[in-house]
């Protein structure tokens, strides 16, 4: 008899895991092995995730930005909340679709086209998800506001599992080896890192040092042998990888909210005490800082090929720095806080702003190339899919005031020529 395909086992598991009503993951079938990178090394598997991988260095250099763009479509009702935490990014499957998910607690697959393909909820609604999916599997990772981690279907949007780890979620999950990382908050105000088995959703790591509502992503660095995640206590934790040991934590003056990203055997980093650091993985002392104009909840992209590091903050700007040393090379002004991430798609670095807008500047002087409106705050990672720009933004002003405006969407950008 075959052995059943990682779609069978998942499905299964999916199934045993609802019962056919909502909740965590009460029972999982015996004898189903773990199913690993669909039977490829852990090193060769293609995964999309926030910020481009477990690095989360947020840098694609072979993506090809419009030189003349315009709005080709927008789908609406994505965002409608008025929470101001960072709204989630989309991300791109294998085919080339996106799964965007939003502050509804709606996850949807959609085509190049704009056509819905399907949609998911969690079972939070409020505040719903801010948090960006790992695709890995055939299985979109996600967690929500209601402190649940859930697994998505990438083919049919069912929900394969859902596992309740604490009270909310607004961290980025990552994947590697079979096993889902991930940043919980608890009410009291508390936290922990989490890692859970991919196909059970059966919890197999956790550690509770990070409190305070850890919100930022974590990222984990093979070469450097850890794994590291900020949290609103002010301090990055690391634990050695894989052993997952607690190594060490480097406390910064305020909350490190943003994505974590590695290169080179060092953290960068953004925290609320208006400075961005670069600390040593192995033993977390820091390497330099470097004092914006105000608060820095943007993560960083750490571009390998020109040693550069490009990080927003509620100062308004976007800042381009040596990341051996720390040096401002450019800074451009935008008119609202940038407390997203920078993209960097080949010469290009996009970025997000409270003003309303997503640009398109010049990667090594800074200069505005181009810029598209939304209707609300910017504040997703602008997102390169064959040529074309995605970004969310949160739902308009006259909308959240009740007097009418549009609500919150994920657009597409291209170039004018429809090329």
């Amino acid at each position: 008899m075959p052995a059943p395909s990682r779609r069978a086992v998942l499905g299964a598991i999916g199934l045993a895991a609802t019962g056919g009503v909502a909740g965590c993951l009460d029972a999982v079938p015996t004898g189903a092995g773990r199913i690993d990178d669909d039977g490829l090394p852990a090193s060769a598997v293609a995964t999309t995730s926030f910020r481009g991988g477990l690095h989360r260095r947020g840098v694609y250099p072979d993506a090809t930005v419009p030189a003349e763009p315009r709005v080709a479509w927008t789908l609406r009702d994505v965002n409608t909340g008025d929470h101001t935490a960072a709204k989630a990014s989309p991300v791109t499957t294998p085919e080339g679709d996106i799964v965007v998910p939003g502050d509804t607690g709606d996850v949807r697959r959609v085509t190049p086209a704009g056509e819905v393909v399907w949609t998911a909820a969690v079972e939070e609604t409020k505040r719903g998800i801010h948090g960006t999916p790992t695709v890995a599997n055939g299985t979109a990772y996600v967690g929500a506001y209601d402190g649940a981690l859930y697994a998505f279907d990438l083919a049919t949007g069912e929900r394969f599992w859902r596992r309740k780890l604490g009270d909310a979620i607004g961290s980025s999950p990552g994947y590697h080896d079979g096993v889902v990382y991930v940043a919980v908050e608890y009410y009291e105000p508390s936290g922990a890192m989490f890692g859970v088995d991919a196909v059970t959703g059966e919890v197999v790591w956790t550690d509770r040092r990070p409190t305070d509502h850890p919100h930022s992503t974590p990222a984990l660095d093979r070469d450097a042998e850890r794994l590291v995640v900020g949290s609103n206590d002010g301090n990055l934790y690391a634990w050695t990888y894989p052993e997952l040991t607690f190594a060490w934590s480097f406390g910064t003056g305020d909350a490190i909210k943003g994505p974590i990203a590695t290169y080179d055997g060092s953290a960068f980093f953004g925290s609320w005490d208006d400075h961005v650091y670069r600390v040593a993985l192995d033993d977390g002392t820091v390497e330099w800082t470097v004092e914006t104009g105000g608060m820095v909840m943007s993560g960083p992209a750490v571009e390998v090929a020109t040693d550069t590091v490009y990080i927003g903050s509620h100062d308004s700007r976007c800042y381009a720095l040596d990341a051996g040393t720390g040096d401002v090379r450019w800074v451009f002004d935008t008119d609202g806080w940038i407390i997203g991430c920078p993209t960097v798609a080949g010469d290009t670095v996009l970025v997000g702003s409270y003003d309303r807008t997503c640009y398109a500047l010049e990667k090594r002087t800074g200069e505005e190339r181009w810029a598209v409106d939304g209707v609300g705050f910017v504040t997703s990672e602008p997102t390169v899919v064959d040529g074309a720009v995605y970004f969310t933004d949160r739902a308009s002003e006259a909308f959240l005031d009740g007097s009418g405006g549009p609500t919150g969407g994920l657009y597409k950008v291209e170039a004018a020529d429809g090329g």
